[in-house]
């Protein structure tokens, strides 16, 4: 089986990114081929069936030149007309199946998400795809109301990374704050406004008054970092939040494991693959309430910043033994699922 994934290939390492090397490992490792295009302003060196086409014209010359029996975009966030004018090309490039794994959770309370129909261009061009992951009820539901079939519709959840490999080390700076921090709040993901992390960074004084020392890991990269490093060079506790940029995937998971509270507050969100990591690696999860968390996930309101500071210090007193060996999900079962939903087309 051949197969051409479309979308944002790490580094950064957001869900979207985890997901799609997960799909890309399993393949390679049945024995299958898989080549990747990267469809984000990030840029790398081209190699073992990576590939960073520079615009959309390109894009659309690789994807007519790759053989592939498979191809599958990964979208998330808003859908502008020219990321439905790209998906409409992918859909009818010609060449095998089209696949379309839709990441976002904001986008069905969107207007355009609640104004969905089955006569809008974006209704017409996702009903030229032969099957569509959703990856959570909320996302299929929006499907339905644009006119895809519930036989096209497959609801699959997000892959969860096992824990970091024994060997796997924190980079240098990382190691040193984990050290002469404690307790550590860690909080992984793209520096985008959506995610709320200024309300991290204002709730770490709150929790510095009753643990002197506690310290905030901010793991990731994004548009708003120059914004957020004034933001944290204004508080007296500066010197205590550690924005390390992007890590390799293997020494986040296990800033993971070894932070005490992982924190996901967002303004909107999907059905995070970090937390799910977090809550794998046995970490207690403090997540904005938005209606599709795992169990397990301890719950605030958008935008408040008591109510983070007062669940950070109540997981914070739970007895250490209550903390440690949470069982999560390794989610490469849903990555089996992808699989078997290519092979099931395939075979028609």
């Amino acid at each position: 089986m051949r197969v051409l994934q479309l979308g944002p290939y790490p580094p950064p390492y957001g869900g979207v990114q985890v997901n799609l090397v997960a799909i890309r490992r399993l393949l390679l490792r049945r024995g299958h081929t898989c080549a990747v295009a990267n469809i984000t302003r990030h840029r790398r060196a081209e190699g073992d069936d990576i590939y960073y086409p520079e615009s959309a014209a390109q894009l659309l010359r690789l994807v007519r030149r790759l053989r592939y029996d498979i191809l599958h975009l990964h979208i998330g966030g808003a859908v502008p007309l020219r990321l439905a004018a790209l998906a409409f090309a992918c859909a009818t490039a010609g060449r095998g199946k089209s696949v379309l794994t839709f990441h976002s959770g904001g986008y069905p309370n969107s207007p355009q998400g609640r104004a969905a129909r089955p006569g809008s261009v974006r209704g017409f061009v996702f009903r030229r795809f032969d099957r569509i992951i959703a990856v959570n009820q909320q996302i299929a539901e929006m499907f339905a109301r644009f006119g895809v079939g519930p036989s096209r519709v497959r609801l699959i959840a997000p892959h969860a990374t096992p824990a970091p490999p024994a060997d796997a080390a924190l980079p240098p700076q990382l190691r040193s704050f984990f050290d002469t921090h404690d307790p550590v709040l860690v909080t992984v993901g793209l520096l985008e406004p959506h995610y709320d992390l200024g309300l991290q960074i204002d709730a770490l004084g709150g929790v510095r008054e009753r643990f002197a020392g506690a310290g905030l890991v901010i793991v990731g990269s994004g548009s708003i970092e120059e914004e957020l490093r004034r933001r944290i060079a204004a508080k007296p506790y500066a010197e205590h939040v550690l924005l390390c940029g992007d890590v390799p995937h293997d020494a986040t998971l296990r800033s993971l494991a070894e932070g005490d509270i992982f924190l996901r507050t967002t303004h909107y969100d999907g059905d995070a693959i970090s937390v799910r990591e977090a809550l794998h690696a046995g970490t207690p999860v403090i997540a904005t309430d938005n209606g599709m968390r795992p169990a397990g996930v301890h719950l605030i309101p958008v935008g408040d910043r008591t109510a983070l500071v007062a669940s950070v210090e109540a997981r914070l007193r739970e007895p250490r033994a209550a903390r440690d060996g949470r069982e999560g999900e390794t989610g490469e079962e849903n990555i089996a699922a992808v699989l078997r939903l290519y092979e099931e087309l395939l075979r028609r």
